[in-house]
């Protein structure tokens, strides 16, 4: 991703954005775009968190999670990408899962991945290859960090989400998880190997 330059990484530019891994004093910044994402269309079936939850957390929350973020800490980073005014528009953390523990649906994990989540780049912003810079530098980290394969679970109604990931080289694994609260429904796991 770059190098370091007092203790931030430098991004990798793209037309008018700037894509890098978040930083501590963008708490602010996260979570206005976080909460842009969970408005979206898309968003019941996108993502695990609701507006009114999110909204509903104290400013302490979003500072420490995107000190986490920004640090890599707990095996997490997170990457944006900005405008030159510094607004976020594009976001997406890597999580990485280690052997004998649980993933965030509480399925056991088999081998050391990263797990893709919080995937969103605001509407006025796609269809300019924003997400798929953003998904080189996750993929770029976690591959860096030494994950054997990096994955990402989607519903299968989210047609924009899954034509992206098929684009961006992850198959489905076979493997379907089911939905909270929906004993009828399902997502599918999509990886990809290294």
């Amino acid at each position: 991703m770059g190098t370091t330059r007092s203790g931030e990484a430098v991004g990798t530019a793209f037309g008018e954005y700037a894509v890098r891994p978040v930083r501590v004093g963008e708490w602010a910044a996260v979570k206005a775009l976080r909460l842009a994402a969970l408005r979206d269309p898309v968003a019941d079936i996108a993502f695990l968190d609701t507006y009114e939850k999110a909204v509903a957390q104290p400013d302490t929350h979003w500072r420490e999670r995107t000190a986490r973020a920004a640090e890599g800490a707990d095996g997490m980073r997170q990457f944006i990408a900005g405008t030159a005014d510094g607004t976020l528009v594009g976001t997406v953390t890597v999580l990485v899962e280690e052997p004998g523990t649980t993933d965030l649906a509480g399925f056991p994990v088999e081998r050391r991945q990263g797990h893709l989540v919080g995937v969103f780049v605001r509407p006025g912003h796609r269809g300019k290859g924003l997400t798929e810079v953003l998904f080189e530098a996750a993929l770029e980290w976690a591959w860096e960090v030494g994950v054997e394969r990096v994955r990402l679970i989607v519903h299968p109604d989210n047609a924009r989400a899954l034509g992206f990931y098929r684009k961006a080289g992850f198959v489905e694994s076979g493997i379907t998880l089911p939905l909270a609260g929906n004993p009828d429904g399902h997502e599918l796991e999509m990886v990809i190997e290294r």
